[in-house]
């Protein structure tokens, strides 16, 4: 960071944290009106506090400078409103006349620190959710005609808001049926039909009386952040917390997956290797109705939110937590058994880089691949800065697994998969370019004030230099763009796939906690260049305020071409999946453009231009004849028609024969494809071993790289 824009931040926190007491204690800016007939939530001080800051953040230090003004008022406006009820079966034309007063006043109001106009508006949703899922619980006794040629419109986004109560009673009603009529398609009898869905809104209205201020303001934040970009995002403490555990792929705790049933709190899975693991006294499936911490009383947490209750299950590693549980498949009236156990660090291993080795074979040769699949650009970060020698990290792991190919598995080629990675790690990015190249640039940065940083790969030396792919889809993005293109540009590897996401701008984290705590200001130098998921700008401890991740900067390729919009370009294209004109950075209207800066000084290390030409002339042979390729093209067109329906009969006779044509259908193209491979038919309901199911891009990637093998002999 230059140093004006830092002394102009540590003026202004010093600012802040002169002022954090006396705001402590002031009322809210304005008496908030009270919606009739629903549980207020309202919002505090410390919100308050932390919403005038991200304003003066936003408009100060976002990439953009963007002001926020009476245009950002009205967008956050419709935005938070289509946040809330997306398909319009809540709110009604009077109430979204009412929302308008508050169009130009949000920007004054955030400035100000002032929620209540959108807690009001909350609140007058809240009430009227209560209100549509109490008239739905109503409706599920009904004795629904099946016959009628009547159908239900699931979509109503592009729908009128509802003029009446009476209107959206009918929506309702219809939704009811519709679910119904699902259950009844799939066998179970009436009675049970009406018990499930009984329980399915019961749940939902219990969940809704959970709602606190913290998750109304996620919602509010979110609305506004992202009027201004897509990445600018802020993260309540609950969800702060969980973000860094992601990024660590680590946490600390007992070493169980939990989730919530019938207002309880299950174990739906033991890690291995964790305390609940070696304790060899918890289940999957067992049930958890209270928790002590070491030898304190216990709290019952039966009907606690999800996260409530996890929160106390997790802590410090060394520390000791009681658990009464009632063990699967026995009633909740049993005695519980009461379970002790130290926490320890948890390292969550199937959300890590793994590899496997396939082979293939052209023209009459077969080579082995290994494919490394990288979930994510991830580094537990805190562990590094307490100098713990195995602290988990993508290039770390990746490391480990080349060494492995290499030297035990005799592999011929490597590729790496990053579909569906949404990035990361900046500095993770480039260290794992580094185990691929010898040394040089590996992106370029460029900051608010226009200064350009070109961030290198220093490491001598490579982990692989053998025939290298990379996998890419939509949802590569990030980090993974990054890594993608720096194989590209310096001819080091072939990358096969789909356009990538087009998010290439960089994101800088701030606990927001800091700007009351003076005793780690000197933390705040790192702000511009540096990526939201290397850099922690807060103490060591949760985020008390949340934090935001705030874009501070854009990253581009070491030809100086961003990655911000058009993403990389694979050398092999496929078709994709996923609707382009839908998910991807071009489709967001508050994001950057993209742009050029001027080359970076880097030497490739091949032209592989020729290569490139010859391998797309041999995989668009093969995909000419290629059964794989015809069915997914299919299943696009399929996708595309089905996309664009947004209502559904209601008629059983009809909408059961519609489900049956579309699961034969289905099950047809499983079995041609299982006859291509000699693998023998399935049966409707049977199901398919992962040994046996087949993925076709990573077949014909691999193809790609025999014959990438073979033109380079």
């Amino acid at each position: 960071m230059e140093f004006k824009i830092f002394k102009e931040m540590l003026k202004r926190i010093l600012l802040v944290t002169f002022t954090a007491a006396v705001l402590a204690c002031q009322a809210s800016p304005k008496p908030q009106a009270l919606v009739q007939g629903v549980t207020n939530i309202v919002p505090d001080e410390k919100q308050a506090l932390v919403c005038r800051e991200i304003v003066t953040l936003i408009e100060k230090y976002n990439y953009k400078r963007e002001k926020v003004n009476d245009s950002i008022s009205s967008l956050v406006l419709d935005k938070y409103i289509k946040d809330l009820d997306p398909y319009r079966y809540y709110f009604q034309a009077q109430d979204i006349k009412e929302f308008e007063k508050y169009r130009y006043r949000l920007d004054d109001d955030f400035r100000a620190g002032d929620l209540n106009a959108a807690f009001y508006i909350f609140n007058v949703y809240l009430k009227r959710y209560n209100e549509f899922i109490g008239y739905a619980l109503g409706e599920v006794k009904t004795k629904f005609d099946f016959n009628q040629n009547d159908t239900y419109t699931f979509d109503r986004e592009k729908k009128p808001w509802a003029s009446s109560v009476s209107e959206l009673n009918d929506i309702w009603k219809k939704r009811v049926k519709y679910e119904l009529v699902n259950l009844k398609i799939a066998g179970t009898a009436d009675d049970k039909n009406v018990e499930t869905l009984t329980k399915r809104y019961t749940n939902l209205k219990s969940q809704a009386a959970k709602i606190n201020n913290q998750d109304v303001f996620q919602m509010v934040m979110d609305a506004f952040t992202e009027t201004i970009d897509p990445h600018t995002n802020y993260f309540n403490p609950v969800n702060a917390q969980a973000f860094n555990e992601d990024m660590a792929r680590s946490f600390e705790g007992i070493g169980a997956r939990l989730q919530l049933e019938n207002e309880v709190l299950k174990i739906s899975e033991i890690i291995p290797g964790g305390p609940a693991f070696k304790s060899k006294q918890l289940s999957a499936g067992d049930r958890i109705v209270a928790v002590a911490q070491g030898s304190s009383e216990f709290e019952d947490i039966i009907g606690w939110r999800i996260e409530s209750s996890v929160a106390k299950i997790k802590g410090p590693k060394g520390t000791k937590v009681r658990l009464k549980i009632i063990p699967v498949g026995q009633e909740m009236s049993a005695k519980p058994v009461i379970v002790e156990l130290v926490r320890e660090r948890i390292v969550m291993e199937d959300q890590s880089a793994k590899k496997k080795v396939k082979t293939v074979t052209s023209d009459g040769k077969t080579y082995k691949v290994g494919v490394i699949t990288v979930p994510g650009f991830y580094a537990d970060f805190k562990a590094a800065r307490a100098g713990d020698p195995n602290y988990k990290s993508t290039t770390r792991d990746v490391k480990l697994l080349i060494d492995t190919l290499k030297n035990r598995d005799k592999v011929d080629a490597i590729v790496m998969d990053l579909r569906a990675n949404g990035g990361g790690s900046l500095v993770e990015a480039i260290d794992l370019t580094g185990l691929f190249i010898d040394r040089g640039p590996v992106v370029q940065v460029k900051d608010i004030k226009g200064n350009i940083d070109v961030q290198e790969d220093n490491n001598s030396g490579v982990a692989w230099s053998g025939p290298f792919g990379v996998m890419v889809d939509r949802l590569s993005a990030s980090a993974s763009e990054i890594f993608a293109g720096a194989i590209q540009d310096y001819g080091r590897g072939i990358v096969m796939g789909t356009q990538t996401f087009g998010k290439g701008t960089v994101q800088s984290s701030i606990d927001m906690s800091q700007l009351v705590n003076p005793s780690i200001l000197q933390r705040l130098a790192s702000l511009v260049g540096k990526d939201a998921t290397s850099v922690s700008l807060g103490s060591s401890a949760p985020a008390q305020l949340g934090q935001i991740n705030l874009t501070m900067a854009k990253f581009y390729r070491v030809t100086g071409s961003s990655t911000q919009h058009k993403g990389v370009m694979p050398d092999i294209q496929f078709p994709s999946l996923y609707p382009m004109d839908k998910i991807g950075e071009d489709t967001e209207k508050s994001a950057l453009p993209w742009d050029v800066i001027q080359k970076s000084n880097f030497t490739p290390v091949a032209d592989l231009a020729p290569l490139k030409q010859e391998l797309l002339k041999r995989h668009n042979e093969r995909m000419t004849k290629s059964l794989d390729y015809k069915l997914l093209q299919q299943d696009i067109a399929d996708l595309q028609k089905r996309d664009k329906e947004t209502a559904v009969s209601l008629n059983m006779a009809k909408l059961k024969a519609e489900r049956d044509s579309l699961e034969a259908k289905n099950l047809e193209r499983t079995n041609l494809l299982r006859a291509e491979r000699g693998l023998p038919a399935v049966k409707k309901g049977e199901k398919i071993t992962k040994e046996e199911s087949f993925d076709f891009v990573e077949d014909e990637s691999l193809h790609v790289m025999a014959d990438f093998m073979q033109l380079k002999q």
